[in-house]
């Protein structure tokens, strides 16, 4: 950890960086297996949500209130991009997860996820496609709206993942409404499968299913801001705020039951005890978390860092932690976890999202009024290991 006095510094290099957008220096972090080398890229991002990288070398980087922009590689903002569609930009919502299609090289199309308004002061999570212009967005199509639409600022997820087998995973909140994640008949509270162009798949496992919405895959979801295919297996992977003590990793299965309300690890915040509609950790029909955590980092964005033996990183899961304010890495042996650790604790930053480029490097967006884009460069395999009370972050050459 970094002596008080130098953390300060820090902090005010970063609100400079914010208020100018120009990168401040890289830094080292010592980490368990060698040092991490930090970059950042851009700042001025008003609560960045989201980070897609571009084939080019840049970066397209949604912010909550509404706005979609470009960042060029030497960090420069572009304005806010035309065409994004109206946001609910109350509490937690707004303009949300924002991906690139799968065949992106060829149709230039990008996925976007939101809270979008209804009458009423209501909202609900939505998702449109459109392809990407050099000045926005055109031919806005929306493709999945949460109903009904239910007044309230909070838990709308949502991520968005493709499982390369023609299908859309949409993760989402139950709206802090928490029965609703058991109700098959509304959509809070579920994850989502639909084909690429908007239609459901006819296995879905509640289709034809009377009181049931054919859209839904899995259900007995909180508010899930986690969501990646393992590149390895083609298996999806789910992560979600839980209440207080209970945020969880999932791996949804068809027409699963994911437990939320009626079981959780997780406390309500103002009492201390279960909430009334918690039953304990666990139920007939009802899947217990793959990995919880007993205090809640508060996880946001997820991605799989596999396919990278050079890098000590390697056969690793990365997720954002906002309440935690670190990148959290699970080492993985296969699908089992072996360990954490948390990095990025000599600049401690709400992480919304990371990202895996094609280079090995990693992307996270820092969540705040002047969120940026930092880059890591994992250590390489054969870093030399820190113990971790040798471990001094200091300012690279």
């Amino acid at each position: 950890m970094l002596p008080r006095v130098l953390q300060a510094l820090l902090c005010l290099a970063l609100a400079a960086c914010a208020r100018s957008a120009t990168p401040i220096p890289a830094r080292i972090e010592a980490t368990a297996d060698g040092p991490l080398r930090i970059e950042t890229l851009a700042c001025g991002l008003e609560h960045p949500w989201a980070v897609a990288l571009l084939p080019d070398g840049t970066f397209l980087v949604s912010e909550r209130p509404g706005r979609l922009r470009r960042i060029a590689a030497d960090g420069r903002l572009s304005p806010p991009l035309a065409g994004v569609p109206a946001v609910f930009a109350e509490g937690q919502g707004g303009l949300l997860d924002v991906v690139l299609d799968p065949q992106f090289a060829r149709n230039r199309r990008i996925w976007m996820s939101y809270a979008e308004p209804g009458p009423e002061a209501t909202a609900g999570t939505a998702v449109a496609t459109a392809p990407l212009g050099d000045a926005g967005l055109s031919e806005l199509r929306v493709v999945y709206r949460q109903l009904p639409k239910l007044e309230g600022p909070n838990h709308f997820g949502s991520r968005i993942a493709f499982d390369g087998r023609g299908h859309v995973f949409i993760s989402q909140g139950e709206r802090n409404q928490k029965m609703l994640a058991q109700d098959l008949s509304v959509l809070q509270g579920k994850l989502v499968r639909l084909n690429l162009d908007g239609r459901i798949p006819p296995d879905n496992p509640f289709v034809g299913r009377p009181g049931a919405r054919p859209e839904i895959f899995s259900y007995g979801h909180r508010n899930s801001q986690g969501l990646a295919v393992d590149p390895r297996t083609g298996r999806l992977w789910e992560s979600e705020h839980g209440p207080r003590g209970g945020d969880e990793l999932n791996r949804p299965e068809a027409g699963r039951n994911y437990g939320w309300p009626v079981i959780s690890d997780g406390m309500d915040y103002a009492t201390g005890r279960p909430y009334p509609e918690t039953r304990g950790r666990a139920a007939p029909g009802m899947e217990a978390p793959y990995h919880v955590w007993p205090i809640s980092p508060a996880l946001s964005g997820m991605a799989f860092y596999v396919g990278h033996p050079e890098r000590a990183w390697n056969e690793s899961l990365l997720l954002g932690a906002l309440a935690g304010q670190s990148l959290i890495r699970l080492r993985l042996d296969g699908e089992r976890i072996l360990g954490e650790e948390r990095v990025l604790t000599s600049l401690p930053r709400r992480i919304r999202d990371v990202r895996v480029g094609a280079d090995g490097r990693v992307y996270v967006l820092t969540d705040a009024a002047d969120g940026c884009l930092l880059r890591l460069t994992p250590p390489a395999a054969d870093a030399a290991r820190i113990a971790p009370d040798q471990a001094r972050p200091t300012a690279s050459p």
